[in-house]
């Protein structure tokens, strides 16, 4: 029985392979190719995409990309954030935003906002979410009308634009869009509660992660600061860290262990270094086995521009309680973002004295003081060996 034939038709590829193929192509290629089925031919629709998108084309693959990116990851954790998600804005919407506000948005935020004009104002908001015992924040991706409607004019704000709100908090983010106050044009930062004079100043946020392997138990730390518990004046900066420990799917059933202690070597930016030791973590010991992943979360107040933590857990083997070994906890920083101040102070601060301490501890250290009083910035790139890497 002779095998049927069929032409081979490029418009009936399934869509990865079809993409794929054309990204081997150029903007001549697709002038040059045949016809859609509506009717349009390619270059009537690439001419009609350029005039549309024309002014985005640096831009539009890193962040189309980008956001089909982060929705495959919402549809696998957070589905229902994905619906929060609205349609692009047209340019003529953010032509008159800009005629608003009178600032020019710039390319990047305008070609972002074409492929989706933020978030309906719910919860979980998709700029993340970080919770405590006692503090909760989510920060939601504001649309670009109600980004306008909170413009800054104010002294110390002007010319911001907020791109993100915390209902729980009532914390921004913020972009400036132009440069005044010290602020370079197009930056984002949080604004940052000065307890010591009327302008606030700026923090820019960060977060980072590390993961350290031990036998059959991978420990991972990300920290996040919180600009809306930190100040400037007095030098207050506060973190939190959450930390991951999992014991591997593979290992054998009689690796199966409980957390007895922790211990952990803190070091300051000026050299010096506590130790502190304590049972369990958060006032849990828990038992690892094949798979298990445990969580907990902590907080830590600085007063100086940078510290680094890393230590380890000790353990002992279910089937034998006088097995014990320590499971290597990474060096994570918490290095202190760089911040402006404005340029007329009231007065200058004293040194400041703040503890730490784990969440549901009852142990406490004392942190090193720092003057502050005439620092103007924290050069980043000075700090560039501090950043943690990803993996250790």
């Amino acid at each position: 029985m002779a095998a049927a034939t069929s032409d081979l038709r490029v418009d009936l590829l399934p869509s990865d392979p079809l993409l794929h193929v054309l990204s081997f192509l150029s903007f001549r290629d697709l002038v040059h190719a045949d016809r859609l089925q509506s009717g349009v031919s390619w270059f009537c629709l690439f001419t009609q995409t350029y005039r549309d998108l024309g002014r985005y084309v640096q831009f539009y693959p890193t962040l189309k990309r980008s956001w089909e990116q982060l929705k495959s990851f919402l549809q696998l954790r957070c589905p229902r954030m994905i619906a929060s998600l609205k349609e692009g804005a047209t340019e003529v919407e953010l032509n008159d935003i800009e005629a608003q506000i009178g600032c020019r948005l710039p390319d990047d935020y305008r070609c972002s906002y074409r492929i989706h004009n933020g978030q309906k104002l719910v919860i979980p908001g998709l700029m993340g979410s970080m919770s405590l015992s006692n503090h909760y924040r989510s920060e939601v991706l504001l649309d670009v009308e109600t980004a306008a409607g909170g413009f800054q004019q104010r002294k110390g704000m002007r010319r911001c634009l907020p791109l993100t709100f915390c209902f729980h908090t009532g914390l921004s983010q913020y972009m400036a869009l132009e440069p005044a106050e010290g602020r370079r044009m197009f930056e984002s930062f949080y604004p940052c509660p000065d307890q010591t004079a009327q302008d606030p100043s700026a923090i820019d946020m960060f977060i980072t992660g590390c993961v350290a392997t031990t036998g059959d138990i991978t420990v991972s730390v990300s920290t996040s600061f919180l600009p809306e518990l930190s100040s400037v004046h007095p030098p207050h900066f506060f973190f939190t860290y959450r930390i991951r420990i999992e014991m591997s799917s593979v290992a054998s059933p009689e690796a199966a262990c409980q957390l007895d202690s922790r211990y952990w070597k803190i070091t300051t930016s000026d050299g010096n270094v506590e130790e502190v030791q304590g049972p369990g973590v958060v006032g849990e010991f828990p038992v690892m086995t094949p798979g298990k992943v445990h969580e907990y979360a902590s907080c830590t107040t600085f007063s100086t521009p940078s510290e680094y933590m890393e230590g380890h857990y000790t353990f002992h083997r279910l089937a034998n309680k006088e097995e014990v070994f320590h499971v290597t906890i990474p060096r994570f920083h918490m290095v202190c973002p760089p911040f402006r101040e404005p340029v007329v102070r009231t007065h200058k601060p004293s040194a400041s004295f703040t503890p730490r301490r784990d969440d549901h501890d009852d142990e406490f250290c004392d942190g090193d003081g720092d003057d502050f009083g005439d620092l103007r910035g924290i050069n980043m790139a000075a700090l560039e060996g501090a950043w943690c890497p990803r993996h250790i």
